[in-house]
């Protein structure tokens, strides 16, 4: 079964509702274990545009926002319904994620 990788941003006082919903969706899954991930504490920055409208920030100004990195990862064919959790629970507007492909052990 082909893995992804799945990297993203997330204000921390909202991590614990995205965690869950992405859980809920099937990611984090190693044999017994659910809820699987590892998080690091980073910086995002981000200039929106004035059309935009950012959950943290000001519009035309260069903004820092305190985040939690999320590394997961589920089968491929949980990917659509866990990025689309990850979207609904996160606060941003236009969240970053990153799906990676993942070899498996037994191909190397």
């Amino acid at each position: 079964m082909e893995r992804l990788m799945i990297i993203f941003g997330v204000p921390p006082e909202h991590l614990d509702a995205v965690l869950e919903a992405m859980a809920e969706a099937g990611a984090g899954v190693i044999g017994e274990y659910t809820h699987c991930s590892f998080t690091s504490e980073g910086i995002g920055r981000f200039l929106p545009s004035a059309a935009a409208h950012p959950a943290y920030g000001e519009r035309g100004e260069i903004n820092q926002v305190v985040e939690a990195r999320v590394e997961t990862f589920c089968d491929r064919d949980k990917a659509k319904a866990v990025v689309a959790a990850i979207r609904k629970a996160h606060p941003y507007e236009e969240p970053v994620i990153y799906l990676l492909p993942l070899l498996d052990e037994a191909e190397l």
